[in-house]
């Protein structure tokens, strides 16, 4: 939890937005919580460790959360919601609606088919484009099962990690497949967060549903690049990716992917970002120390913690690694990676640095911000990479409006499939402000939270908006999770310590009395 802030910067864009101009970009549509609301269930959730836990389909109007502290022990699709007997099992709600003018109704209540206490089912879930398919992480799953399908009831190796496909046919959700890595983790193996390989920390899917990607950052092997010896576990913590492609209903894992300078304890899969076609694989390293301000750089481990991004491409069935970006003010515990997103045709990258120190505000600041001495701020900031051909280069380094310490801006992020739409989170900001463009200067209320739009036009990033829920209050967290359809015009953004007591859609917002049940909102950008 953070001490209180002595000083917050704004400048330019945050004076302009705070006055409200312009007419906003967006309006709030609905809030909406959970049809069974718990205290502590985080609905929305992204936690302090990555959780993407709200999806939308490319129309935006499928929308599946997560609360992966819910606790029914309930197994399958629309099972017991009632019960509270499986401590932290995880749940996941579907939401429709006819289109952006039309009231959210929930369609299912999904649950793992094998739950258990602790498992957090719903830690990442995603969506294929016409929302049919859904993909489902419970990343301390423990099951010592491998590949597709495998034995549920076994629990030899906590924290294994497991992820759930579901298909839908009209309106009727059933799971495809169980599915756990080709080498899970060995009971009594110890990585940085626990037993196992936590298989599922973070999910990507391919537009049509048939290529999933799934990392696993407690991972242990030593091998490199694609196929390496899995067997291997000797580098702690190294983490890997797998990828998992679909044929018909039948689900097969295609590769098993490292970087090309895999060393321990550096949380490779910490997030991953699949192309539209899933041709195109971004992979963070969360924990990677190389010292490169450079693409391509030179591998070394002399900035610890700066974090790196790696790019891979697949031709027919074939995967290799394409690019090694770094940020161009790379400092040691930037953290570089938390987060990645990646345009439709793989040519807009967006990561997070929730950790970046640098008090500057707006896109490309002209403030010096090379703080690689003393300071721990942990601002956050985001940078975008564009490829042309098979090279790529930085295109922006962003920060927000209202640069605050600790605020963690690029915690989460979400880009369009354009690539010209970036939602940016900063979770823990602190301004008591709400709805659209308020006042960003206020510090009153301690990690409520803030998002902020962005968008491009040529090669140039915009702030279009600042962000904040119509109830949110300290503490509330609001940008824990996002989401953005398609087209940029409606974003999904989760608050996991909100604490109302309604239920499903658009009910009492000011009802403060079941603490941390999370809540989501929805905007839809102005005609």
């Amino acid at each position: 939890m953070k001490t209180p802030r002595i000083l917050m910067l704004v400048v330019g864009a945050a004076v302009s937005l705070g006055a409200q101009s312009a007419p906003a970009p967006l309006t709030q549509t609905a809030y909406i919580k959970a049809s069974n609301t718990h205290a502590g269930d985080h609905f929305g959730n992204g936690g302090t460790l990555l959780g993407d836990s709200v999806a939308l389909s490319g129309d935006g109007n499928t929308m599946a959360v997560g609360a992966p502290n819910e606790s029914s022990g309930a197994k399958g699709v629309n099972g017991n919601q009632a019960d509270t007997s499986t401590y932290s099992s995880g749940a996941v709600y579907v939401y429709v609606r006819r289109d952006a003018t039309a009231p959210w109704t929930q369609q299912a209540y999904v649950k793992a088919s094998n739950p258990g206490v602790g498992d957090e089912f719903g830690h990442v879930i995603v969506l294929s484009a016409d929302g049919n398919t859904m993909v489902v992480s419970a990343y301390f799953e423990a099951s010592g099962a491998k590949g597709i399908n495998g034995d549920q009831a076994d629990d030899s190796i906590p924290q294994a990690g497991a992820v759930y496909v579901f298909v839908r046919r009209g309106a009727v959700w059933a799971q495809q497949a169980y599915i756990k890595a080709s080498n899970t983790g060995e009971a009594g193996a110890d990585g940085n967060f626990g037993d196992g390989d936590q298989f599922g920390f973070s999910l990507s899917l391919s537009d049509n549903g048939n290529t999933l990607a799934v990392g696993a950052n407690a991972e242990d092997s030593a091998s490199t690049e694609i196929n390496g010896n899995q067997t291997d576990n000797s580098a702690q913590s190294a983490g890997a990716v797998y990828v998992f492609v679909r044929t018909g209903t039948v689900w097969t894992q295609q590769a098993f992917v490292k970087p090309a300078n895999n060393v321990g304890n550096v949380q490779f899969g910490y997030s991953v970002a699949l192309s539209a076609d899933g041709n195109i694989l971004a992979a963070s390293s969360f924990d990677e120390g190389g010292s490169s301000r450079v693409i391509n750089g030179p591998y070394d481990r002399m900035r610890n913690g700066a974090g790196a991004l790696y790019m891979f491409t697949r031709t027919g069935s074939t995967w290799r690694q394409q690019a090694y970006l770094k940020a161009s003010n790379a400092e040691a515990g930037d953290s570089l990676g938390v987060i990645v997103s990646i345009s439709d045709d793989g040519n807009t990258v967006a990561v997070g640095s929730l950790d970046e120190d640098c008090m500057a505000t707006g896109v490309n600041p002209t403030q010096p911000c090379d703080n690689d001495r003393d300071m721990d701020n942990s601002v956050g900031a985001v940078y975008v990479f564009a490829r042309a051909g098979a090279g790529w280069v930085q295109q922006a380094f962003i920060k927000p409006s209202n640069s605050g310490k600790e605020d963690w801006f690029g915690s989460r992020l979400q880009i369009s499939g354009d690539g010209n739409t970036l939602t940016v989170t900063a979770q823990l900001e602190d301004s008591n402000a709400r709805g659209i463009n308020g006042n960003q200067a206020d510090d009153s209320a301690q990690e409520a939270g803030a998002l902020y739009l962005f968008s491009r036009a040529g090669t140039t990033w915009t702030q279009r908006a600042y962000v904040k829920g119509s109830n949110t209050e300290a503490f509330d967290e609001f940008g824990s999770s996002v989401a953005v359809s398609r087209d940029g015009r409606t974003l999904a953004v989760g608050a996991r310590g909100e604490d109302s007591a309604a239920r499903g859609a658009g009910g009492n917002q000011a009802d403060n009395s079941v603490s941390e049940s999370g809540a989501v909102y929805v905007f839809d950008v102005n005609p």
